[in-house]
């Protein structure tokens, strides 16, 4: 009997790692964490960013406006990531932006697309703690359909090349 193979990646085999773009200082970290370790190991990078539904009006008429007003910002972050991971690391990042609540929408995203292979999240160090997506996270990763990478918002440049 055949062993069954589960091909990571559409027609590449390429492996990709899913990091979530938003407002945090910790962001910074995990971005330069999964930019590096997919340039060393042949990956790619997928940025998500998500809307979360608060942000978002009731009113048809002024939620299409904060949603073209939280897409530009979200693209003009991506670009300067995008522009500084093609320039260090050799990597073309994929943008996705999704609405909804951030967790469902990560999760959700990671079961459509098998060629996800790592969920990278920056965590705060906060004396509230790591964050909530991290937090969720972290508490159910015996279920999860990919390994997460949890990047330390207090880990310094120098040392998350070497780690990398």
């Amino acid at each position: 009997m055949a062993a069954a193979r589960r091909t990571i990646g559409k027609k590449t085999g390429l492996r990709k790692f899913l990091v979530i773009l938003d407002d945090s200082r910790e962001c910074l970290n995990a971005m330069q964490f999964a930019a590096l370790r997919a340039s060393k190991t042949g990956g790619g990078v997928v940025i998500m960013s998500i809307v979360p539904p608060d942000e978002i009006s009731h009113w048809a008429g002024i939620a299409d406006i904060m949603r073209a007003e939280a897409r530009e910002r979200i693209e003009a972050h991506f670009t300067v990531f995008a522009t500084w991971m093609k320039s260090k690391a050799g990597i073309d990042p994929e943008l996705v932006i999704r609405e909804g609540e951030p967790v469902s929408e990560i999760l959700g995203y990671i079961r459509e697309n098998s060629e996800i292979g790592i969920l990278v999240l920056g965590a705060g160090g906060a004396s509230d703690g790591p964050g909530p997506i991290v937090s969720h996270l972290s508490r159910s990763s015996g279920n999860l359909p990919v390994p997460i990478t949890i990047v330390p918002v207090e880990l310094s440049h120098d040392r998350i090349k070497a780690i990398t």
